[in-house]
């Protein structure tokens, strides 16, 4: 019986375990996507790691401002061109589980650019819907 237990214990941890690790590659994933598409001038393919919602939050140096389009619209204008946008890294600095829905995640940004590098800090909450992880809530600086 114990060594039952024990293995329904250890089956268990191992599905947790193996989920959370599917799901931590499936943020990196999204993250490094949205990467890609910025660094290919696509701000539009950027966006689709958002959550395509007008409760979606984005928190800039000039406070918050809440949509889809309204982040997609800001982005259109501080980055007009290639030149602007540069060339993006982000480094996840970390992971953190809130809930099977939520993940908390630090990371760090640049933008390599003719126009002057700039870079900062990121707090995004990304929030699996329909399946699907995108990032609800940014605050980047």
């Amino acid at each position: 019986m114990k060594k039952q237990l024990l293995v329904c214990i250890l089956c268990i941890t191992y599905g947790i375990t193996h989920a959370q690790s599917n799901d931590e590659k499936a943020i990196h994933n999204l993250l490094a996507q949205q990467v890609t598409q910025w660094n290919a001038g696509s701000i539009d393919g950027y966006m689709h790691g958002y959550w395509n919602n007008d409760s979606l939050q984005f928190i800039g140096r000039s406070g918050p401002r809440y949509g889809y389009k309204t982040t997609l619209e800001k982005y259109k204008e501080a980055y007009p061109d290639t030149a602007h946008m540069g060339k993006l890294s982000f480094t996840v600095t970390n992971a953190k589980r809130l809930s099977p829905d939520y993940f908390f995640i630090t990371g760090l940004w640049v933008l390599k650019r003719t126009v002057g590098d700039v870079s900062g800090a990121s707090t995004l909450l990304v929030h699996k819907i329909k399946g699907k992880w995108v990032i609800v809530s940014d605050h980047s600086s």
